[in-house]
């Protein structure tokens, strides 16, 4: 594990959670992140209950989320809790089939610019989303949703053997009692996996305000040694040819070309193309697959982590061309981030996604 001179800080917090003898079961009131769901989704969310948290992340008007937000409060639908860490499972079958428990701790980190290292991006970002999730920010004062970092070493924590405090859909979590928890973090340097928009829309927010509170922000951290921990790939799908698609040699199937692909060495970028016919397109070295799909450019691209979803957007008529990919390792995210370097959007994919509404980060104190 490398030592690095800037230090992540980390505390326990007062967290906002629902009161469930109020607001109702836990089921009906969390959702997955906001950039996940869909209008029709959405719907779904909001018609399980008057408290689902999607009221909140993804409003009618921010306005509308401050004044929710301040009656639950007020109405006793969100109590506070005392300060604490707290850990976090998630129990989940991957696309590959196959069942994995997550483990990571939800902390209070001190966010700090990506040129002081202690927090590296891997993905770039656009300015749109980080615009919304502002407004949202100031309207509320609270992290809504936690986003999800990745730190070099073993965990140094461990779950709590007795009943957890929440649990809903296979997700599960426990107050951690260890004040010393923080100084287990200080010496290492965290990647953001999911949620590059809210940490810059939190730098942002922290500059206008300039409090104590506004320089923290809600996170999950998982050790790159959890066995629970995967990427997988997110296929390409171009509704029209790219300009210049990239050109191999011919095989006889997708799944199998894919599978030929899984077990190439990763001394070269490689992909699978399909337009009704397959072929296995291989690049020089020195470029990761994520890089060398990005030259073909943006126009009508869409993704899916469903290999077959994309296979079949093709034979049906609603895309003209397929690229399929394999998972980007997690040593390749590190090096690039550690280089100061950016990947193109989607470069990973990380599943399960955490759950929004167990747990809510004021930074009204």
């Amino acid at each position: 594990m490398v030592r690095w001179p800037a230090m992540a800080q980390v505390k326990p917090f007062s967290a906002l959670r629902y009161d469930t003898a109020r607001a109702g079961p836990l089921e009906d009131l969390v959702a997955p992140p906001y950039d996940v769901i869909g209008p029709a989704e959405r719907e779904q969310y909001l018609a399980r209950s008057p408290y689902n948290v999607v009221r909140l992340t993804l409003p009618d008007s921010e306005e509308q989320a401050a004044r929710d937000l301040s009656s639950w409060r007020e109405n006793g639908v969100l109590t506070t809790e005392e300060p604490a860490f707290w850990a976090l499972s998630q129990d989940y079958v991957g696309p590959d089939g196959v069942a994995r428990t997550r483990t990571g701790a939800v902390v209070s980190l001190k966010i700090e610019p990506y040129e002081k290292g202690v927090v590296l991006p891997h993905e770039r970002t656009h300015r749109g989303p980080k615009e919304g999730r502002l407004r949202l920010l100031r309207a509320t004062q609270t992290q809504l949703e936690p986003i999800f970092l990745l730190y070099e070493g073993r965990t140094p924590f461990t779950v709590p053997a007795g009943e957890p405090v929440l649990e809903v859909d296979g997700t599960r979590a426990w107050r951690l009692e260890d004040d010393r928890l923080g100084e287990a973090f200080a010496d290492r340097r965290l990647l953001i996996a999911d949620g590059h928009h809210r940490y810059e829309t939190a730098l942002a927010y922290h500059e206008e305000m300039g409090t104590q509170a506004s320089g923290y922000m809600m996170v999950v951290l998982v050790s790159l040694e959890d066995p629970g921990l995967t990427i997988f790939p997110t296929h390409r799908v171009f509704r029209e040819p790219p300009p210049d698609l990239l050109a191999g040699e011919q095989r006889d199937d997708p799944e199998s070309a894919l599978q030929e692909l899984q077990e190439l060495e990763r001394g070269r970028a490689a992909v699978v193309v399909y337009d009704g016919r397959t072929e296995l397109a291989l690049d020089g070295a020195g470029e990761l697959d994520v890089q060398l799909v990005d030259r073909l450019g943006q126009d009508g691209l869409s993704y899916t982590a469903d290999w077959r979803e994309a296979v079949r957007a093709v034979d049906e008529g609603e895309a003209a061309v397929a690229v399929l990919m394999r998972p980007t390792r997690i040593e390749d995210v590190f090096e690039v981030a550690a280089r100061g370097e950016t990947m193109p959007q989607k470069s990973t994919y990380f599943y399960p996604k955490l759950v929004s509404g167990l747990l809510f980060h004021p930074l009204d104190a």
